[in-house]
């Protein structure tokens, strides 16, 4: 019997790499909208942790018979004083496109020599189990902001995120390769885990 998960997102670039990484063999899984779930939640959180649970602690609510994840993810550029940070989603306002934003922090460094372009992505996962247990872990990829954006392949700010030992971006590698490094690939293989744990101790 597959493992029910609800997924607290409505993005479908997002699903479709959570779908990837966790694999559908051993979880059903849905997005808020699949299962249902329309709620309104504000992300006053201070850290991407803490914005994270902040998600799947509300969707627990209104869904108590799965294992509810959410993430929240973000872009730390070092010489930008690891902006835009728990706000990336709503840099420059949550409808900007990531066009505008992606140009804007190319010209906010303009001057700035590659050993200085340090950036990372983040992301949190958190997990609520029905039985009310959580549990939360953390992904990372270093890079650096490049000069232009380059490739179609992936979304959000990895257009201009390089990888240091390619010189390419997070948009131009496959979503296989993107998925075997990323932030996003990384917390939900330990999330994986953590919930396999659980299961095991809960038998």
């Amino acid at each position: 019997m597959k493992t029910k998960v609800i997924f607290a997102t409505g993005n479908a670039n997002k699903m479709r790499e959570i779908r990837e990484i966790l694999g559908e063999k051993d979880f059903e899984i849905y997005s808020m909208k699949e299962a249902g779930i329309d709620l309104d939640i504000v992300e006053d959180g201070k850290t991407f942790e803490e914005n994270s649970l902040i998600k799947s602690r509300a969707i627990s609510q209104a869904a108590k018979d799965a294992i509810i994840l959410a993430d929240d993810s973000g872009l730390e550029i070092d010489a930008l004083n690891k902006e835009p940070g728990i706000y990336s989603a709503r840099y420059l306002g949550e409808d900007t496109s990531y066009d505008v934003k992606n140009a804007n922090l190319i010209e906010r460094l303009n001057g700035v020599e590659k050993e200085d372009r340090s950036a990372r992505f983040v992301c949190a996962v958190s997990a609520v189990f029905p039985d009310g247990a959580e549990a939360v872990v953390r992904g990372t990829i270093e890079g650096y902001i490049g000069w232009e954006p380059m490739g179609a392949n992936g979304f959000g700010y990895d257009p201009i995120f390089y990888l240091w030992d390619k010189d390419v971006s997070t948009a131009s590698i496959s979503p296989e390769e993107k998925n075997a490094i990323s932030h996003r690939g990384k917390a939900l293989r330990m999330i994986k885990e953590e919930i396999v744990k659980h299961e095991n101790t809960c038998r």
